[in-house]
């Protein structure tokens, strides 16, 4: 699993994770595991895999670490 911050909270249910490589991955709340999408914060660390959805890549399997 790699590792991010949450770069970007929207209150439409998803958000950016800053992958530290100068690209950020979007996530939708669905893809949240262990924390309620309203407690995320922005400069949170989360783990998360990296998938693709349909308009490109995305992650997946977000959690807090």
């Amino acid at each position: 699993m790699a590792e991010g911050t949450i770069k970007v909270v929207m209150q439409k249910g998803f958000g950016f994770i800053d992958t530290g490589t100068g690209k950020d991955l979007f996530f939708h709340s669905s893809n949240l595991e262990g924390i309620p999408f309203d407690q995320l914060q922005t400069g949170q660390r989360v783990s998360y895999t990296e998938g693709r959805g349909p308009k490109g890549p995305c992650a997946e399997n977000v959690r807090p670490i």
